[in-house]
């Protein structure tokens, strides 16, 4: 079961990195990738792996140490949880790096290098996004410009 949890994963969340990637204009899109449940499937999937060694993992985790976490990933469903983990929160913060870019007016065709480098990387690609957003502000809708101060 942990192999096949394993392959799911990344399968669950590459659907929304395509909308994200390949059809960022789709009105459809916004209103997928608007919710922030997009993340549950996955999550879930950690859940199934980390609930049952709770008594594992939490002494691993609330006190962590080289050794201690290499032995918890060293096991099959250690790597699967934790490749669950990452999965979760790199569609997670994907997802906000993209509707925080509608947000900024940023390029579509900037954004997804920086999503692809999210996927494989997260946080390099999470870096890389804060260093883009940086140079665009928040687009401000006519008539909101007063309550700015």
């Amino acid at each position: 079961m942990t192999g096949a949890l394993f392959s799911l994963t990344f399968a669950l969340a590459a659907p929304f990195w395509a909308l994200m990637i390949l059809l960022p204009r789709w009105s459809w899109t916004a209103r997928i990738v608007g919710s922030p449940l997009i993340v549950l499937p996955v999550v879930v999937i950690y859940a199934l792996l980390v609930v049952p060694a709770f008594g594992t993992v939490l002494p691993a985790v609330a006190s962590p140490t080289l050794d201690g976490v290499r032995d918890l990933l060293g096991t099959p469903d250690g790597a699967a949880a934790g490749w669950a983990h990452m999965i979760a929160f790199d569609l997670f913060v994907g997802r906000w790096a993209w509707l925080d870019s509608r947000e900024r007016g940023v390029p579509a065709l900037v954004m997804a290098p920086v999503l692809v480098l999210t996927i494989l990387l997260g946080p390099l690609g999470l870096a890389a996004y804060l260093g883009v957003r940086a140079r665009w502000r928040p687009t401000v809708a006519a008539g909101d410009s007063e309550h700015l101060g």
